[in-house]
């Protein structure tokens, strides 16, 4: 019998640890290659870790509610069955990337202790900083302009450890929520306005109210919420857009999509689509802001906000979505859509965002003014298509006629998108969305 360690994968840039929520098997319980073993939890997303093979579980050395690091040993599950060369190859490609996870990490602390090298002894007004000081610093992404705003207590004026210590817990409280489940950056705190104290509410109760406690994913929503709405001015813009010739073409073409593709074709990766392309041709709505530099993102990846059945929300990513056919777009969003609703999204999965989509007509909703999934620039809304009576103009006069109309909302940053360049954008998907075509199908 071969035995073989079941350890925590890779999950996704910036992913170096997880908590076990919750053990689905057993010891001595038999599984399926790729059953769900257990459900393990980060920052960004619940997930569950398959099992490598079919086989026995032997040993379980992971307890729930402790916390694993990458390539920690969970599980020990046992065959009977030699393992074939694909067998190896699977396991080798995953040590490879917890691998290549850990010399990340390891390259990340080299790198800091480089910076903290590099910075000079002294502030600009003179003030000293010790080696200890300078690393966590450089660590922590503390600049010296904080330094120098800094009072140290210490002999001259010093900064200490202990009024470094200062600063981060200060920005404790930021930083946590800061940590987004649907993008891959933390902003740091040195580049947005300090929060000011929290402030509770009073909210007076009467008998026979329920108290809901959120659970995890509803906190850290939230806080993303609350955060993205203090970090960015934002304005929304609206157009609608005449789809009625895109919802003749799906009409036309969507059962012949099914049985060559065996997939369905709704509206949304033809709006991820749309999207796309309007990104391409106005890559500055495609940034995000890093203190007082615009970072313009090389890839064109679209998150599409997704409602899961327990009522909380998550934001799959299309990468490259400029590169993929419609044919492929439909593929990868039905899949994703499908496993965001059954909880086998992996954390890389909802990472790398750089431009998100939500759909308020799923909801029979005419429009909608989404906040802005940071450390994104822009959102886009799309809302209900419905027939409407529209005038429409022709070479012999305006008539009345009946189209298929629907409204587009663009949410935007307005420290670095002008309503100018929004509007250009918006416009832009408008006009591809109305004038659709495609030789996918």
């Amino acid at each position: 019998m071969a035995k073989l360690n079941i350890t925590l994968p890779a999950m996704g840039e910036g992913v170096i640890e997880a908590t076990i929520n919750k053990w689905l098997v057993t010891e001595g319980a038999q599984v399926k290659e790729d059953d769900p073993l257990v459900e393990v939890a980060t920052d960004k997303v619940d997930s569950e870790v398959p099992a490598p093979i079919a086989g026995t579980i032997v040993s379980i050395l992971a307890k729930e509610g402790s916390i694993a690091k990458i390539g920690d040993i969970l599980a020990v599950i046992e065959n009977d069955v030699v393992p074939t060369r694909e067998d190896l190859k699977k396991v080798d490609k995953e040590v490879e990337r917890v691998r290549e996870t850990i010399d990340s990490v390891k390259k990340e602390k080299t790198e800091i202790e480089v910076l903290s090298n590099e910075m000079k002894s002294r502030t600009p007004s003179g003030k000293f900083i010790s080696p200890l000081v300078r690393s966590i610093a450089a660590r922590e992404g503390i600049s010296y302009t904080d330094l120098d705003k800094t009072s140290g207590t210490g002999m001259d004026g010093r900064i200490t450890k202990d009024d470094i210590l200062k600063i981060l817990d200060e920005r404790n409280s930021e930083k946590e929520s800061l940590k987004s489940p649907d993008t891959e950056e933390v902003v740091e705190a040195s580049n947005i306005v300090k929060p000011t104290k929290k402030e509770t509410i009073s909210v007076s109760r009467s008998q026979g109210d329920e108290i809901i406690p959120m659970d995890r994913i509803r906190k850290i929503i939230a806080e993303h919420m609350v955060m993205s709405k203090r970090t960015s001015p934002h304005v929304t813009s609206f157009i609608d857009a005449d789809v009625t010739r895109l919802v003749n073409w799906r009409n036309a073409n969507k059962d012949k999509f099914l049985a060559v593709e065996g997939q369905k074709l709704t509206l949304t990766p033809i709006f991820i689509d749309a999207v796309a392309k309007a990104l391409y041709e106005f890559p500055m709505v495609n940034i995000s802001v890093d203190g007082d530099n615009i970072i313009k993102k090389k890839n064109i990846n679209i998150g599409m906000a997704t409602a899961l059945p327990n009522g909380n929300l998550i934001v799959p990513v299309i990468k490259n979505a400029n590169e993929k056919s419609l044919t492929g777009l439909a593929k990868t969003v039905n899949d994703l859509a499908e496993r965001a609703r059954t909880n086998k999204l992996k954390p890389d999965e909802i990472t790398g965002g750089t431009f998100t989509i939500t759909n308020f007509g799923s909801y029979n909703n005419l429009a909608g003014t989404p906040i802005i999934n940071q450390p994104q620039a822009a959102i886009l809304g799309t809302g209900v298509v419905r027939k409407t009576p529209v005038v429409i103009e022709t070479p012999d006069g305006d008539t009345i006629g009946i189209r298929q109309i629907m409204i587009l909302s663009l949410s935007y940053d307005h420290r670095v998108i002008d309503g100018a360049l929004a509007g250009r954008f918006l416009h832009k998907v408008k006009e591809i969305l109305e004038d659709y075509s495609t030789d996918d199908i």
